[in-house]
């Protein structure tokens, strides 16, 4: 299939790269707050939903499994990650958020308003469209 290069395609395409730009800027920002830097606040947040592999964390974020060793160190040094043993397989460490490091992910997430609020003037039908229409183009 040809790529679209229609001025609609295009538009959209800007649309969705000043979003994701302004999203990891306000992301950046919100975790200056926390003494974090953006790479650290991701995988605290990813490790806040659950105990994670690494070399997971590593594909999941498009990155080199050292740089991600780095990250847990400085996260583990301040408490908010802990390294554990993978229960189904214990040659393998998993990396897991502390409580404190659960209540830094959750604090930093609530002071995220830039999707939000926008979101919020958007009919439940339009946030469910939107929804789906991405989850469309994700493949999910």
């Amino acid at each position: 299939m040809a790529p679209r290069t229609d001025p609609l395609t295009l538009e959209v395409v800007e649309l969705i790269g000043e979003v994701v730009s302004r999203y990891y800027a306000e992301y950046d920002e919100a975790a200056a707050q926390h003494a974090l830097t953006g790479a650290q606040a991701r995988v605290l947040g990813l490790l806040s939903v659950e105990a994670t592999p690494m070399r997971r964390i590593a594909r999941t974020l498009k990155c080199e499994p050292s740089n991600i060793t780095g990250i847990v160190d400085r996260l583990e040094a301040r408490g908010l990650v802990e390294r554990r043993p993978d229960p189904a397989d214990r040659r393998v460490k998993l990396a897991a958020a502390t409580e404190e490091g659960r209540r830094t992910a959750a604090k930093l997430r609530a002071s995220l308003d830039f999707a939000r609020e926008p979101l919020g003037e958007l009919t439940d039908d339009e946030r469910t469209a939107l929804r789906d229409l991405l989850k469309r183009m994700l493949g999910n």
